[in-house]
């Protein structure tokens, strides 16, 4: 598609994303849900400054369809979905660019059920974004919706968090990093109601620090705090709050294919992992489905992308599914990556076996992983170049089962992406600057 990705239409706001096409997707929505009855929508943003642009951009464009908009203000992704699957809304909206820096923006768009948007509908906005759909009906008199404070819908999902709890989280000295971004007002207040010690950074947004230095992507910042503070575990969040990685009380790194092993551990050995599967996608590295062999627990692979984890969910009805980078989806509790729902299920497990998290993790070894982009002309021109499929060919060969090449293209920039797992980095380096070097060589680059 032209403008929505994986993860909703995103990039530089005020060039590639700007007020307008917020404005007009506001429209077509509105026009949509509102066709049958009146149509209902619901809006969260992040930290960002240009979220409040893109949030009264589509107020204006969803109430002049003739539908109500619902602002739950500053908030997370997976609270948006939360509400509009439990509120009987139409459909839900979220003004983030997730992980990125400040100067970029998204629109994420959640249909009834708490999912993802269909593409089908997302390819009907972008035709009425480029005019091929003609004017849409304006509402008149007392047709035209209205825009309403929805704050309490944040509050619910709160309390909703704070009720999967099992037990009192007293004693535990919790590190948490909310990116300063829009777990701030949320993350701590959850924590501190289970009774644990919270030690909070990167909660004093300004509009332009969203995720810099700080939260999943700069999870440095965490180790140093769960060191300094002596802490029993430490999680960061993204800007929007759909992803986590914790800090295990030793300092190392936990990330998402960490988090689906102890848990998906956790959950077979309770007889509550569903169908014997945890769903996983190609950039999971080979340890984990070595750690999960080991326990006898199968792996359904997707392609990168948490909507793409939920999808295979869904269809099989498995429980639990997540990528590395910290998007997990309990599907009992959730339908999108949650990263303070991840965060709980994680102190759940460690309450429960009475383990430390260092503890819980050291059954699964990670292979070394080395991920290089390299900017190309075309995508698709490299993906299907002969040369550099053999090239890919012979590197699997001669990594055989001790690794692995894979090549994948960017779902939201002109890259494509090289890694390669192997047992040890100069493996891993070898390999990866031999394909780079033969996708220059082929003048794709």
């Amino acid at each position: 598609m032209k403008y929505f990705g994986t993860d909703g239409f995103r990039g530089e706001a005020g060039k590639v994303l700007t007020a307008d096409h917020a404005y007009k997707i506001g429209r077509y929505i509105g026009w949509y849900y509102n066709r049958e009855h009146k149509g209902r929508i619901v809006i969260g943003k992040d930290t960002r400054r240009s979220s409040y642009m893109f949030e009264y951009s589509l107020v204006a464009g969803i109430i002049a369809s003739g539908a109500n908009a619902y602002l739950l203000h500053v908030t997370t992704t997976p609270s948006v979905a939360y509400v509009v699957r439990t509120e009987d809304f139409d459909c839900g909206v979220m003004v983030s660019a997730s992980h990125n820096p400040f100067y970029d923006n998204g629109i994420k768009l959640i249909d009834g059920n708490g999912h993802k948007m269909s593409a089908s509908v997302e390819e009907a906005i972008e035709k009425y974004i480029d005019g091929e759909l003609g004017e849409l009906p304006f509402a008149t008199g007392d047709d035209v919706g209205i825009a309403t404070d929805y704050a309490i819908g944040r509050n619910r999902y709160v309390g909703y968090l704070i009720s999967l709890a099992t037990r009192s989280y007293s004693g535990k000295r919790i590190g948490l990093d909310c990116s300063n971004g829009a777990s701030f007002t949320i993350a701590k207040s959850v924590f501190d109601a289970l009774g644990a010690k919270t030690y909070v950074i990167g909660n004093e947004p300004n509009g332009l620090n969203i995720n810099k230095d700080c939260g999943s992507t700069h999870i440095e910042a965490m180790q140093k705090l769960v060191k300094e503070k002596e802490l029993d575990v430490g999680f960061a969040f993204d800007g929007d709050a759909d992803r986590c990685i914790a800090v295990d009380n030793e300092g190392q790194i936990i990330d998402g294919d960490y988090i689906l092993y102890v848990c998906g551990k956790y959950l077979k050995n309770h007889g509550r992992l569903d169908g014997n599967h945890v769903v996983a996608t190609v950039m999971s590295n080979l340890g984990l489905f070595r750690a999960f062999d080991k326990a006898g627990i199968e792996t359904e692979v997707t392609t990168v992308g948490d909507k793409y984890v939920n999808e295979a969910m869904v269809k099989y009805g498995y429980v639990l599914g997540g990528e590395q980078s910290g998007h997990i989806i309990f599907s009992k509790h959730a339908t999108t990556g949650d990263g303070i729902l991840t965060a709980i299920m994680m102190m759940e497990v460690i309450m429960e076996e009475k383990s430390s998290l260092h503890d819980l993790a050291s059954g699964m070894r990670k292979y070394p992983q080395l991920l290089k982009n390299i900017r190309v002309e075309s995508k698709e021109a490299v993906m299907t170049n002969e040369v550099v499929l053999k090239k890919n060919d012979e590197i699997t060969a001669e990594l055989g089962e001790d690794g692995r090449i894979l090549l994948r293209e960017s779902g939201t920039e002109p890259l494509i992406r090289v890694m390669v797992e192997a047992t040890t980095d100069e493996i891993c380096a070898k390999y990866v600057d031999e394909m780079i070097d033969t996708i220059k060589a082929q003048g794709l680059a």
